[in-house]
């Protein structure tokens, strides 16, 4: 008998840790569906939603263009965006969950082709605690690069780099269909 249950509890580990990681999700009471507390084995999205409902609401509320970079991680074409000429006074926000992302008092003509700022919207010097966006690493165009997304969503904003102006030295590279500008 105890031969059987250590070759059980063998079996059960082995499983166990075949098992994909989106399998590890426990998903909480009826009532609150949408939301799915994650393990440590399945650590992709900063937010708690169950990422096949939001899909769907996503693309009910952006346009096409807007969910492929906000949702999809995609990029707009240099030189395209609405407000890279934009010179009016206000203030840039998510345009998927309206939080307030960038001032135009630190937007500058970087010559790159997408609107750049110098600093988020709530940052005090180097601390973005106050900010409503996050940097993450990003591999993704073969070397490393860090993407900026929406603190409050996950959207992604576009990419952050170390050749701003100064005090910062930061430049903020957003995508232009990431945002919506609402004058002062």
């Amino acid at each position: 008998m105890a031969r059987l249950l250590k070759s059980l509890g063998t079996l059960f580990l082995k499983e166990r840790a075949l098992r994909p990681a989106s399998a590890t999700a426990v998903k909480l009471k009826a009532w609150d569906r949408a939301r799915t507390v994650h393990t440590d084995a399945d650590l992709g999205s900063l937010t708690r939603y169950d990422e096949s409902t939001m899909v769907t609401d996503w693309q009910k509320k952006l346009t096409p263009e807007q969910f492929y970079v906000t949702r999809e991680k995609g990029t707009e074409l240099p030189f395209s965006g609405i407000y890279l000429n934009n010179t009016e006074r206000g203030m840039y926000h998510c345009v998927c969950c309206n939080a307030p992302l960038f001032s135009s008092e630190k937007k500058y003509n970087s010559g790159t082709g997408w609107p750049s700022f110098s600093e988020a919207h709530g940052a005090q010097e180097t601390d973005e605690c106050g900010a409503n966006i996050l940097r993450r690493p990003d591999n993704s165009l073969g070397c490393t690069g860090t993407e900026v997304i929406c603190k409050e969503c996950d959207a992604h904003l576009g990419h952050v780099f170390d050749d701003g102006p100064p005090p910062s030295g930061q430049r903020f590279c957003i995508n232009s269909v990431a945002l919506k500008f609402k004058p002062s």
